[in-house]
Order: structure tokens, then C-alpha cells, then sequence
């Protein structure tokens, strides 16, 4: 079963450029050679900063006034760098991984009642080997002054006053995680393994990686044959006894510590062999990954193209609707314009056929009495007018 993983780091203001560049991938290039950035687009932030950690830490200072005396020496942050293996991230999926990684969030920010205003960054980092979280917090306590006041107090000694924080941090963050439904064991501390984690690169800098495996490939260990003292006994008998005790038996001493010295080794090298062959194993399912997620990308390549082109086809249906409407709104134009015109030759005709007077005078009446315009547009308007006096009262 996999395990749940949390490893807390402490960080003086020094520290906090670097932190930053990496963690929020402001760096051009990367000595970690497990950062793929092509797959930079996979990573996501559940908290970003507004400015540089050490400016996000002087203004979340000022803005909660917190106590504490801060020196050059003193811990000022620390990062949580939060996961488990890769095999479990790819048994639940991507969905189950973002809750993953939420519900660590929300873990954060509830224990010790830490506050997740007091959490600086959260970014989820998909572009190397294994996801993981890397979350950057201000180790605030919460406590009384003097007085009997409520303050928060910025104290990182006093954040991990206790022996047994780390076990305890391992311990509540698995209880979490667990009680949210995640199959998952406890990790242990690196306190309670003495391990050391390291990454590939590091590995191989250690180990002389590239030479000791070059060795192991042309390496043929010949142990030499030690001879039995009896054979040299049975040939030198009569001979002169200085030959057996200051020539075979310093011979003898010597093959015998020659021997035990290559048995030790052999059982060295090939302790060595099987680190190296575990090394190129996660080199080999790396690789894997990165095939897998350029494949994926490829998928997201294509399922653009396809919404381009569906968006194409959406854009020249509108345009073509427009111009029809356009059409039409043209034909209405003119047979308006022609209502426009038949009104007028009827008015100007009814008042030469019944002997009325000028035609504007016969449409003042008209609309005096009716009230009532000719012209619709006006006519629109005054009932718009009314309307919404109507509504007003």
C-alpha cells in the first residue's frame, strides 16, 4: 500500500528567493534534470502569492500585526512538501489527485488552528517524476500577552516545541487523509529512519554513479586459489625450514587477506549493482511518463483543433443568419418607406376628392382628435412615454 507523505523544511528570509523561483517556476532553465518543461502546463497553484515570498511575508506581518522578535538567524517559514508515490497518483486518477492535494491544503490549514491566511503559496508541481505539493506557511502560534490579550506570534521554535512534532505531524496528516477516504499508510519521519532523501541527480553524484556502472559492466572478479600450507609443507621437506617460515607462510598471510579483501568487495559492488538497477528503473518509468504526457498533450493538440474548427463552422452559420437578416431588415426599410409615401398621396387624395382643406391641416386634426400619429415612430414613443408614467405612479 502506499504511503502518505509530508516533509516539513525550515526557511531563514535568505532563503526565500530561491524558494520562490523554483516553487512558482519563475527559472528559465533548471539543474534539476526531473523538471520536464514541456509539462509545465500541468502544474496549478491552490494559493498564489501576490508578490515575492519575501514580500508576501512582510505584508501578511504587517497586515495581521503579528508579535514575535525576528532575527537574521531566525526560521521565518517553512515548506511543506506534500505526496505519496506514483503508482498511487495514477491508481485514483487526476480527479482523486486534485482532491488529494485540496484536502492536504485544507489539512495545513487547520492544524495547530494555523489559519489559511497564514499559508504563503500552494503550487502542485506535475512536470516532474512523481506529483507533489509544495506549500509554503508562516509557523504562527496563537496565544496570550502579557495582559491576557489574544495575539498571533510568529515562532518557529515554539510551532515544533515539541521532541515528537514531526511524529505527531505524520500522525495527524495520515489520520486526515484517511478519514477522507484515502487508502493510504503512514509514512515514517526522517527522524525515526534516519534517511536521507535524495533526488536521482544527487543519487548519482554520491554514488559515482556513471563509473561504478561502466565497472560493473567489464568487472570480472578472479579471487585467487589459496593454497593449502600442507603442499607446501610435503615440497619443502628436508629442504632448509627459513624457505617454510620467512617465504610460504608471509605468502600464505598475504593471499589470505588479498582474498577476504575481494570477497568484500564483490558483496560492495554488488550492493552497488542493485542500487544502480532500482536508479534505472524510475529512470525507465520517468521516461515513461514523459511519452505518456506527450501523448496526452498530442490528445489536447487535436481536441483544439477539433473546438477551432467547430468554432469556425458556429462563426460562418452567424454570419450567414446576419446577412439574411440583413436582407430582410433592408426589404422592411422599403416597404416603410413606400407606407411613408401611399399615406401621403392618400391624404393629399382625400382631400382633393372631398374638397378639405390643406393636407397638414386635415392631419393635425387627425391627430388632435385621435391622439394619435401618423408617423408610427413618434407614435411609439408618446405610448413608451405613457407606459412608463403609468409605471412611476
Amino acid at each position: 500500500m502506499s504511503y502518505a507523505i509530508i516533509r516539513n523544511t525550515k526557511y531563514k528570509r535568505e532563503n526565500l528567493k530561491g524558494i520562490f523561483r523554483h516553487n512558482e517556476r519563475k527559472n528559465q532553465n533548471y539543474s534539476n534534470k526531473n523538471i520536464d518543461k514541456e509539462k509545465s502546463y500541468l502544474n496549478y497553484a491552490l494559493k498564489s502569492p501576490k508578490y515575492s515570498y519575501e514580500k508576501e511575508f512582510d505584508r501578511i506581518r504587517k497586515e495581521y500585526n503579528l508579535k514575535g522578535q525576528i532575527k537574521t538567524v531566525s526560521n521565518i517559514a517553512c515548506e511543506y512538501i506534500i505526496t505519496s508515490d506514483k503508482q498511487f497518483f495514477e491508481k485514483i486518477g487526476q480527479e482523486e489527485t486534485k482532491r488529494y492535494f485540496k484536502t492536504a491544503y485544507q489539512f495545513v490549514a487547520e492544524y495547530k488552528d494555523l489559519g489559511e491566511q497564514y499559508i504563503l503559496s500552494a503550487q502542485v508541481h506535475n512536470d516532474e517524476e512523481t506529483p507533489h505539493l509544495h506549500l509554503i506557511f508562516l509557523p504562527v502560534v496563537h496565544k496570550k500577552d502579557k495582559k491576557g490579550n489574544d495575539i498571533d506570534k510568529l515562532a518557529c521554535s515554539e510551532f515544533w516545541k515539541e521532541k515528537d512534532s514531526y511524529r505527531r505531524l505524520q500522525n495527524a496528516f495520515y489520520d486526515y487523509m484517511v478519514s477522507h477516504n484515502f487508502k493510504l499508510e503512514r509514512g515514517l519521519p526522517k527522524e525515526e529512519t534516519n534517511r536521507q532523501h535524495l533526488d536521482l541527480k544527487e543519487f548519482k553524484q554520491i554514488t559515482n554513479f556513471e563509473n561504478t556502472k561502466e565497472t560493473l559492466k567489464n568487472i570480472k572478479l578472479e579471487l585467487p586459489e589459496v593454497p593449502d600450507i600442507k603442499d607446501f609443507k610435503r615440497l619443502s621437506f628436508n629442504r632448509d625450514e627459513k624457505i617454510l617460515e620467512e617465504i610460504i607462510k608471509p605468502k600464505d598471510e598475504v593471499i589470505e587477506k588479498l582474498y577476504q579483501a575481494n570477497v568484500t568487495l564483490q558483496e560492495k559492488l554488488s550492493r552497488q549493482a542493485n542500487i544502480i538497477d532500482e536508479a534505472e528503473k524510475y529512470q525507465k518509468e520517468r521516461n515513461s511518463i514523459i511519452a505518456d504526457n506527450r501523448e496526452l498533450h498530442n490528445q489536447v493538440s487535436n481536441i483544439k483543433a477539433e473546438y477551432k474548427k467547430k468554432e469556425f463552422d458556429i462563426e460562418w452559420k452567424y454570419k450567414s443568419k446576419i446577412k439574411i437578416l440583413e436582407k430582410e431588415n433592408t426589404h422592411l426599410h422599403k416597404i416603410i418607406d413606400k407606407f411613408y409615401e401611399t399615406i401621403d398621396k392618400f391624404i393629399l387624395w382625400v382631400c382633393h376628392k372631398f374638397g378639405v382643406g390643406e393636407s397638414k391641416e386635415l392631419v393635425r386634426n387627425f391627430e388632435k382628435e385621435t391622439r394619435t400619429f401618423i408617423d408610427p415612430q413618434k407614435q411609439l414613443k408618446r405610448e413608451e412615454l405613457e407606459n412608463d408614467y403609468e409605471l412611476s405612479k
